[in-house]
Formats: C-alpha cells, structure tokens, sequence
C-alpha cells in the first residue's frame, strides 16, 4: 500500500457536486493499493500515519503526531498511486489492484485509524472526485508498506 500524506488546514471531496467527506486541521491521505496488499499493510500504515509526528510543537519543530494534536483524516482512494510513467506517455496502471481487492483493504485501513479514535472522512471508492485543500506547511509524505 502506498499513501501520499499531506499536512491540512482544511479539506473536502466533493463527487457530483455533493460533499462526502471534509475536515478542518488534519491529514489528507491518498490511498493507493496494489496487487500484493494484505491486510498486515494497513495495520502498518494505519498506525504509521497516525503516529507520524509532523505537527509543530511550542517550539515550532515537528514533534507531534495527528494523535497528540486531535487531528481528523480526509481518505481518499487513488489508484493512480500506482501509476507506471517510465514508457511512453501514457501510464500504465498494471500495478494497481483490481478495485474488488483494493476496496476492501481501503476500507479496513480507514477503520483502523478510526479505531485509534481518529475521526476519519471519505471520499467515494471508484468515483471521479474532487479533492480541495489548504496544504499546511507545506508537508508532504509518500509512505509506503514495503521497503
């Protein structure tokens, strides 16, 4: 699994017009899944992002974590994550997982953190959507579950 970890001021995802998910101070998490993905990646991920700690304390020094700030998490699945550009000018998203593996592992990755206590919004597996954000910092992360 692979996760594009952004630092927020506030955030929302739109599909069709309709929000469906937003959040003030947090993360926005971009989810990608491939084929090799077990459930043991999200447990790892879910408690990497969580613990990460990329929020400013007193002193201004990245210290604490989404839990010590209270922090909320905007998820959003992309399959692009896993997008191959080395040929051609087209890419190839061979190594995205089929959206019936990759669905499930998502969602599990989402109760985990939900679990933690985080409170968690989502976009809409599968649809076209429109992610809007005010990145903090700004601090970007690629994680990824394997070495």
């Amino acid at each position: 699994m692979r996760v594009v970890v952004q630092r927020s001021k506030k955030a929302k995802v739109t599909v069709n017009g309709e929000i469906t998910g937003q959040i003030n101070s947090g993360l926005v998490l971009l989810v990608g899944v491939t084929h090799d993905d077990t459930e043991e990646d999200a447990v790892y991920l879910a408690d990497k992002v969580a613990n990460l700690r990329i929020f400013e304390d007193d002193a201004e020094k990245m210290n604490l974590s989404l839990l010590d700030v209270g922090g909320e998490i905007l998820s959003v699945s992309q399959f692009t994550l896993y997008g191959d550009c080395r040929n051609g000018r087209r890419p190839s998203f061979i190594n995205a997982a089929r959206p019936d593996q990759a669905v499930g592992l998502y969602e599990t990755f989402n109760r985990l953190l939900r679990d933690k206590g985080i409170h968690v919004e989502t976009g809409r597996f599968g649809a076209m959507m429109e992610v809007e954000l005010t990145n903090d910092g700004p601090v970007t992360l690629i994680v990824d579950s394997k070495a």
